[in-house]
């Protein structure tokens, strides 16, 4: 490979179609009209050549304007990219000006193991080592680095050479991703078996297609910033930590949507070593939802350190600070005061599915009486419920998110919570984390917990000893 190569010229991929006539032939084969080389053909093959293009970059954006996460948008813009300059293998590296988007390279035909070693070679060495950090006396940057043929070059860097010897690539084509509108958002590179080089009419065609993808790039970095930080707001306004209480163990999970929504839960001890239970849920999505759910949490947690021995007094309170404060929201709800030394649980809920008892004896739904939720009525109040727990069983609450990402109905939705529940191996139902964690995969299973969904999931189970 080290071995002097004339260079030569990349041609586009046949996965995209190629201009049929982009240069006027040098010579007429024989029988061939002299008129067909006029100016009329010429043009007519300028035209062709044109609308081929255009078709090619009509082609390649739509694909690319389908994506809607921002690894399948790197992707694709990656496959787009090596099939317009003509290479197999190519990298991205996001590197948003502003900071705050994330940070980090994927590759084309190039693994993570690649991608480490080329972390190894100097900054300033690399492909695309300029295009973040312009160059002294060069303010601006540059905005494309051509190298047809690495180790012809004069004065490679030694460890540039020992890991383009290793990936086997002899040349290089890099553009920096930046518009006037989106900023400076990275780079992306496409290396070469051999010595080679795009066209002028392939940098120009991959010019414009990098330009198109970059503010979709920076639309999709804006929606993931956003998104991380509605995640980011909704954990804090959630329990950090759950609190020790003797006589009973507690787990919790909880998967929000991309625009973050209003699902709440929350553990709190209170007087004489008892224990507050709660889970809900507020109307909506997105930043007012969370706030909502923030002040309905604080409230509901004063409310229940003054008078949690009494459900109904606690979410009667909490109806009316809802109605009078938001009147346009609504909110279910779910409260339970627990005495562990007792195993007695006393609960009450506002529109709010049933817990779920998980014995080794029984599986079973706890019959709590029917309520309206939350800011639905003009003055909310339904008896509380009891149950005494077992030994060794586990009580778990959940918002109807659970129910809701399965798509059935809810009669089967239940059922299949339920039979996830039965389902429990018995070797898992002394550990809550372990209860949770298989009743999440086995009723949201193929990754359906962890997919972007409208719907935020809360589960919180608290076994007794």
């Amino acid at each position: 490979m080290n071995a002097p190569h004339p260079p030569k010229v990349a041609g586009i991929d046949s996965t995209v179609p190629a201009p049929a006539h982009t240069v006027a032939p040098a010579s007429l084969a024989p029988g061939v009209p002299a008129a067909a080389t006029g100016p009329g053909a010429l043009l007519q093959d300028r035209l062709a050549g044109w609308v081929s293009d255009l078709t090619t970059l009509h082609e390649l954006t739509e694909r690319l304007v389908r994506t809607d996460t921002l690894a399948d948008a790197l992707n694709e813009l990656l496959r787009a990219g090596a099939a317009l300059v003509g290479a197999r293998r190519g990298l991205v590296v996001l590197e948003p000006a502003d900071g705050l988007a994330p940070r980090g390279t994927v590759g084309l035909g190039l693994g993570p193991s690649d991608l480490g070693h080329l972390e190894t070679v100097p900054r300033g060495a690399l492909p695309y080592g300029d295009l973040l950090d312009p160059p002294a006396g060069r303010p601006g940057g540059v905005a494309e680095i051509v190298r047809p043929d690495l180790f012809a070059e004069d004065g490679l860097d030694p460890r540039h050479r020992e890991v383009a010897a290793r990936l086997g690539y002899a040349a290089s084509y890099a553009l920096r991703l930046s518009t006037d509108t989106a900023g400076r958002l990275g780079a992306a590179v496409w290396v070469y078996d051999e010595p080679a080089e795009p066209t002028e009419r392939q940098r120009h065609l991959v010019g414009l297609y990098i330009r198109y993808a970059t503010e979709h790039l920076a639309r999709l970095l804006e929606v993931e910033h956003t998104r991380a930080c509605m995640t980011t707001i909704a954990e804090e306004l959630l329990p950090s930590r759950l609190p020790r209480v003797s006589g009973v163990q507690l787990a919790a999970r909880h998967r929000t949507g991309p625009r973050g929504g209003g699902d709440w839960y929350d553990a709190l001890p209170l007087p004489d070593a008892a224990l507050g239970l709660a889970v809900g849920s507020v109307t909506g999505s997105g930043p007012s939802a969370i706030a909502a759910m923030g002040r309905l949490r604080a409230s509901l947690r004063a409310y229940a350190v003054m008078e949690g021995e009494d459900p109904v007094a606690v979410l009667s309170d909490l109806e009316l600070l809802l109605r009078l404060t938001e009147p346009a929201r609504s909110a279910t709800a779910l409260f339970a005061f627990c005495e562990p030394a007792l195993r007695k649980i006393t609960l009450a809920g506002a529109g709010h599915s049933p817990p779920l008892l998980i014995g080794e004896r029984r599986t079973e739904f706890a019959e709590t009486s029917v309520s309206a939720p939350l800011g639905m009525l003009a003055c909310w109040e339904a008896p509380s419920v009891e149950i005494e727990a077992e030994p060794g069983e586990t009580v778990l609450l959940y918002t109807d998110g659970l129910l809701h990402r399965t798509g059935d109905p809810a009669d089967r939705a239940f059922a299949r919570l339920h039979a996830a529940a039965a389902g429990l191996p018995r070797t898992k139902r002394r550990d809550p984390e372990a209860v949770v964690d298989h009743v999440l995969r086995t009723v949201l299973p193929d990754g359906l917990d962890e997919a972007d969904s409208e719907e935020d999931v809360v589960l919180l189970a608290a076994r007794f000893e």
